[in-house]
């Protein structure tokens, strides 16, 4: 059973920055994404937490790549609208794709008491993924919010261009009952309301 969600945890909010959507870097000159609501559940996600008052952790990605648009120096590198941090929120940055990397982010939420991490943001099969991935390697009770997160599409190596939706289901089943508890917005309101005992799930299946 998954218990309510309570001061030990926090909402990690992955590269909310605008120069996700500079599409044609991403995914090509065929450049589109999925989830056009990920933002509206991004906002949702943190007002709930906000409400509640519970720990809010964001990343900040400053790329170590000239042409990228997620570079703290260009106003790519910006958090998108309608989303800011606040004082008392834990902000990294980083230059990998692990929020985990070159980073305190561990130290600063395990100095706050933080042993349960839920996690959105972009993208999905990148940096959301290798974060979720070393959250629960690292022992975090660790939870991923797919409707709130979004990515591209990809080419293959033998040129197929392979959908978002296509990659971002394929991440969230990857991580799904491993590394994480992939949660419905629905289950996640709940579990910041009240105790959901129809919610149960396993991880490190291996």
């Amino acid at each position: 059973m998954i218990s309510r969600f309570r001061d030990d945890s926090a909402l990690l909010l992955v590269d909310v920055q605008v120069g996700v959507d500079v599409l044609e870097y991403w995914g090509g000159r065929t450049g589109r994404r999925n989830n056009p609501d990920a933002e509206d559940n991004l906002a949702a996600l943190v007002a709930h937490w906000r409400a509640a008052a519970l720990p809010i952790a964001w990343t900040l990605h400053d790329s170590r790549e000239s042409g990228s648009p997620l570079k703290l120096s260009l106003p790519t590198g910006a958090l998108k609208p309608g989303f800011t941090t606040m004082a008392h929120d834990i902000v990294v940055t980083k230059d990998v794709n692990s929020a985990f990397i070159g980073t305190d982010l561990e130290v600063r939420l395990r100095r706050v008491g933080v042993r349960r991490l839920v996690v959105a943001g972009f993208f999905t099969n990148m940096c959301v993924e290798t974060s979720v991935r070393m959250a629960g390697n690292l022992g975090y009770d660790t939870y991923l919010a797919p409707q709130a997160c979004a990515t591209t599409n990809r080419v293959s190596v033998d040129g197929t261009d392979r959908d978002p939706s296509e990659i971002h289901a394929a991440s969230v089943a990857n991580l799904d009952g491993e590394f994480c508890t992939a949660l419905s917005m629905t289950d996640i309101s709940g579990l910041l309301a009240s105790d959901a005992p129809g919610l149960h799930r396993r991880q490190g299946n291996e």
